[in-house]
């Protein structure tokens, strides 16, 4: 069975948790899209790990981990991930692989990143690492490609500085190298699971374009940077939090206003109280309601089939939340996702009010145990969405995740 996971808001829905407590019925994880620009926190008891071009898979010891050909890889931050894992005492030996399709980042094309990003009048807000510059010079056919490193011609037609940087990494990356289609056609009767990175909303099709990233991380990449067809296919499931978030600029029509005492002190609370900064960045990240809106034009743009929410014990202590239905743009009622950057500027958000809880849920073992309010918002937004919530996480550890319905079942 194929399962995919993706982000369906704008990243850092906590999709490395999910990917993490899913994997151990997985024998394979194949991340699909993006580069070390992603970053991904898994908690198990007292440790921390932070990745952020390794699936997170990786920390259960029997998985097969690839990193897929959708994926733009910066070697040096691939082995410093490695050499990281290694030291504290994970064991990566065979179990790490890399599609020879995959495209490879180079330190070049970070400083063109940095220095473009920061040209432009309105910035989009990269990470700075060279992403967007890679998937540019693929789209340009001018890439390079972990199957080339073997094609002379080639490494020889690099500049200068290209090719000192490969060359002391090129014998570690073929060892690693893998026809992932062949790879997985051998293994048909595994249990894959298929990681994105960003959202949904950050898709260069889907997203809030030009505010987006550079790869698929809508769930038809899964097909594309996993090497294998649509209808190889079995389910979606969409990552989300309680509330929304963004890293860097672009539209953000619920964010908190901070020009309102009460929803400045609401952002502080939940940056705070949920780790709102970004693991590759460090970043501090904009803040604001639950955007059902945006969220159920993911699921329709998506196919998701279940959704799985995030971060819903950062709401333990308030009186009342609240959820964006609807978008108030000039005299209109919206109640669609618009693709207009200015539509979305100037949309101001229709919130209904939902009673707080004001109990801990991280210690409830079923979703029966669950407070009535909490019940009732969740059940809200699987109604306004259409799309089952079936995994709901109350913390950051594994076994701080609620499973109302299995994702490997049909």
């Amino acid at each position: 069975m194929n399962v995919v996971v993706i982000g369906a808001q704008w990243g850092d829905e906590g999709k490395g948790k999910i990917v993490d407590y899913l994997a151990n019925e997985a024998q394979i994880i194949v991340r699909f899209s993006g580069g070390a620009n992603a970053g991904h926190t898994i908690v198990i008891g007292d440790e921390q790990y932070a990745l952020h071009l390794i699936p997170s898979g990786v920390l259960y010891p029997d998985k097969m981990v690839i990193l897929g050909a959708g994926m733009v890889i910066d070697p040096t931050a691939l082995f410093n991930e490695l050499d990281m894992l290694r030291e504290r005492g994970i064991d990566t030996t065979g179990r790490v692989f890399i599609s020879d399709r995959a495209h490879l980042v180079l330190p070049r094309y970070i400083e063109i990143d940095q220095a473009r990003d920061q040209a432009r009048k309105k910035p989009i807000g990269t990470t700075g690492r060279g992403i967007g510059i890679t998937y540019s010079m693929k789209s340009d056919r001018d890439g390079i490609r972990v199957a080339d490193l073997a094609w002379k011609e080639k490494i020889d037609e690099l500049e200068s500085g290209d090719r000192n940087f490969l060359t002391p990494y090129i014998d570690r990356l073929e060892a690693m190298a893998i026809d992932l289609s062949a790879y997985l056609m051998h293994r048909k009767n595994s249990q894959v699971l298929f990681e994105g990175a960003q959202g949904a909303l950050l898709d260069l099709d889907l997203g809030t374009y030009p505010y987006v990233s550079s790869g698929m991380s809508c769930a038809a990449g899964a097909a594309i940077g996993g090497c294998v067809g649509p209808r190889r296919l079995d389910k979606v499931l969409g990552v989300f939090k309680a509330y929304t978030t963004r890293v860097g600029n672009g539209p953000f029509p619920s964010e908190f206003d901070d020009r309102s005492e009460s929803t400045e002190a609401l952002c502080r609370f939940i940056r705070e109280t949920g780790r709102e900064y970004g693991v590759t960045t460090g970043r501090p990240r904009r803040c604001g309601y639950l955007d059902l809106v945006a969220l159920r034009y993911a699921c329709l743009t998506n196919s998701i089939d279940s959704l799985v929410m995030t971060h819903l014990d950062v709401y333990d202590t308030l009186e009342e939340i609240k959820a964006c239905i609807a978008y108030r743009i000039g005299d209109r009622i919206v109640e669609t996702f618009p693709a207009s950057i200015e539509a979305l500027n100037h949309a101001q958000p229709i919130l209904r009010t939902f009673s707080g809880w004001k109990k801990s849920l991280s210690n409830a073992l079923t979703y029966e145990e669950f407070p009535v309010e909490a019940m009732e918002y969740i059940e809200f937004i699987e109604r306004f969405c259409e799309t089952p919530i079936d995994m709901v996480s109350v913390g950051y550890d594994r076994k701080e995740t609620i499973i109302r319905k299995s994702p490997w079942t049909r």
